[in-house]
């Protein structure tokens, strides 16, 4: 059975770990290379590496139980994706400085502990973000990393199960799979929303139409509302579980190369070690004192939280705040830590009378089912594994914010269900059904910060999110709502009067500025996108900590590769960017020549973008320039200037 195979397959993996205090076979204290953090980027860093001949040690501070043992089903199964981050050994669970303008709420800032890192306990969507995000990373000083060179990494590391968009964009044979959700709910509300944003005037709907402009939002045009794809297996004996990077990639290589592939769980890195002179990385310091030697590169794979608290904890960052905790600076690099970026989200909630919804599914027994489903059909292999083989946020979409943006701002999350991140709190509706949809502005200028408060690295570093701070935020925010209900109006053609779609929160009754207001600051929450705390960039940019190469600066073999690399937020979920750099580095560090480069990517280096953008904020809307959607109050002449540029 599927099921049978996929233990067998498991058993035969030769992990080579070391934890203290416990067995220690074919163990390895020294490598080509010691990655630290076995999560997103850092298991495919592994895989490719291994993969170029070169050996690893890998040091993860978590264990191997998000992907084996008994609990790994909360982590494993899709339908359970807002549980593992409740279990506190695969979560570091941050505590962020309270946030002034969301009414000094301290916002969850969970990350991932254990093999896959965030991989493992994320919402599994898969957005690549748009062409323009990676120009701009050029424009940064980032050279190497437009669309063009990203495209072809995004292709490589792809198993795609979707349908063709009649481009070269999309990977087949990669990886990571990626699946496109099948409705296992049988409701028409993922259709409704989808035709509703071609109604509203976002162009035909992805993945429904043969024209290569209008398909799928990862290929040539993101703009518009479709299908919204997961990682999620597709096939092989994992079918149906998420797609982890730990799965992808970690575990097949140590498979492939027991011998190259050292994994030490249990291993929290305190310290990377450097040689007097000159300072080259040649050793990492674990907490309980081993030490792992790096005969070519140490690789920073911790996270926009924990690489940059390593790399302070071992002296480069800001040479006199180092000194102030006692730490000797080796290298005087004042970005590290800065720049944290992440993207903040809010739930509209509406009640349903005519459409099914996932609501009735949220009974204790009827979980209870939904899993017995998926393991008793996983273990007959059989192919119908239900509604647990599922994330459920099946739909979604990339919008302008407003007439003069010349990219997507805005994104949509569709949820057939009213509900919160955690699945404990559902709201009562008198139909008993109901949906939501995450919306967010994806462009905040507001920057924070990560900063080690101590020399112990079991002390966590203070962060600093600073949301909604810059003066365009609100305005920003405020749109992208007003957008919402506009294409949440357009589910329902019929007149609002006997509309069977009634908003939940925030209330049809918050139409103001101030009442709008009063809802963002009491309900944004995080989208758990943290990046950009270690950035590359030019040589003569000051706050760059790194190079395009991803190589920090003032050092020799030390290398970050992880979303701390990021100049710039993405425009979407930030997991496939981040395994995309990380294919990306790796073919760096081998000396590797990059895959062919898409010719659909070069003959759109920029992507689809409305050549109407200064003046309409939609395909099917026309506009003055710097008004809103349908006729709504729009941000102020300073934040369109703002977000003009920083599209550019």
């Amino acid at each position: 059975t599927m099921l049978r195979r996929s233990w067998t397959a498991r058993r035969r993996v030769r992990w080579t770990t070391t934890t203290p205090g416990g067995s220690r076979r074919h163990t390895s204290t020294t490598a080509d290379y010691v990655i630290v953090g076995a999560g997103s980027a850092g298991c495919v860093v592994a895989a490719r590496l291994a993969e170029g001949g070169a050996s690893v040690v890998v040091l993860e501070a978590g264990s191997r139980s998000p992907l084996y043992g008994p609990l790994s089903i909360l982590c494993r199964m899709p339908t359970a994706f807002s549980l593992p981050m409740h279990v506190r050994s695969w979560n570091w669970a941050y505590r962020a400085a309270p946030s002034a303008q969301l009414n000094d709420r301290v916002v969850s800032c969970p990350r991932g502990r254990g093999l896959g890192g965030s991989s493992s306990i994320n919402g599994m969507v898969y957005v690549r973000g748009h062409a323009m995000d990676y120009e701009t990373w050029s424009r940064m000083g980032a050279r190497g990393w437009e669309w063009p060179s990203v495209a072809a990494y995004f292709k490589k590391m792809e198993n795609y199960d979707g349908p063709d968009d009649g481009t070269d964009l999309r990977g087949r044979d990669g990886p990571l799979h990626v699946s496109v959700g099948r409705n296992a709910l049988g409701t028409d509300l993922f259709d409704r929303f989808i035709r509703a944003g071609d109604r509203a005037g976002y162009g035909p709907p992805f993945e429904t139409t043969s024209d290569s402009d209008a398909g799928d939002y990862n290929g040539l045009r993101q703009e518009g509302v479709g299908l919204m794809p997961a990682t999620v297996f597709h096939s092989g004996p994992r079918r149906g579980e998420r797609c982890s990077t730990a799965a992808a990639y970690l575990e097949p290589a140590v498979r492939r190369f027991p011998h190259l592939v050292t994994v030490a769980t249990d291993a929290t890195a305190a310290q990377i070690v450097f040689s007097d002179a000159p300072k080259k990385a040649t050793a990492v310091r674990t907490v309980d004192g081993r030490v792992f030697e790096a005969s070519k590169e140490v690789v920073c794979c911790a996270g926009a939280v924990g690489t940059p608290h390593l790399l302070q904890l071992s002296g480069v960052g800001p040479a006199g705040r180092l000194e102030g905790l006692g730490i000797a600076p080796v290298a005087d690099l004042q970005g590290v830590g800065a720049n944290l970026m992440d993207h903040l989200e809010f739930y509209l909630q509406y009640s349903v009378a005519d459409s099914p919804s996932l609501a009735p599914q949220l009974a204790p027994w009827r979980k209870l089912a939904i899993g017995a489903r998926w393991v008793v059909a996983r273990l007959l292999g059989g192919t119908a594994l239900g509604l647990g083989a599922t994330n459920h946020f099946e739909a979604g979409g990339f919008v302008r914010s407003r007439a003069g943006v010349e990219y997507p701002d805005v994104q949509f999350h569709f949820l057939p269900v009213a509900v919160s991140y955690d699945g404990v709190t559902v709201p009562e509706t008198p139909t008993g059904h109901s949906f939501q949809l995450h919306v967010g502005a994806n462009r905040s200028l507001s920057r924070g910060s990560v900063v080690a408060v101590s020399s112990d690295p079991r002390t966590a570093p203070a962060i600093d999110l600073r949301y909604m701070t810059h003066p365009a935020d609100f305005e920003d925010m405020r749109a992208a709502l007003r957008l919402a209900r506009d294409l949440v109006a357009a589910m329902s053609p019929e007149a609002s009067s006997s509309s069977s779609i009634h908003e939940l929160a925030p209330g049809a009754d918050a139409t103001s500025d101030a009442a709008i207001d009063a809802f963002l600051r009491e309900h944004l929450e995080s989208a758990y996108h943290l990046c950009g705390t270690a950035r590359m960039g030019a040589d003569d940019d000051p706050t760059a900590v790194c190079d395009a190469a991803g190589a920090v600066r003032g050092v020799t073999g030390l290398r970050v590769c992880d979303a701390s690399l990021f100049p710039s937020i993405p425009n979407g979920n930030l997991n496939a960017p981040t395994i995309m750099t990380a294919e990306k580095i790796a073919d760096l560090i081998l000396g590797n020549s990059p895959p062919p480069t898409p010719h659909t990517a070069l003959a759109h280096p920029t992507g689809w973008i409305d050549p109407e953008w200064r003046t309409r904020q939609r395909v099917g809307h026309q506009q003055p320039a710097g008004s809103a959607a349908g006729g709504l109050p729009c941000a102020s002449s300073s934040s369109e200037t703002t977000t003009t540029t920083t599209s550019a």
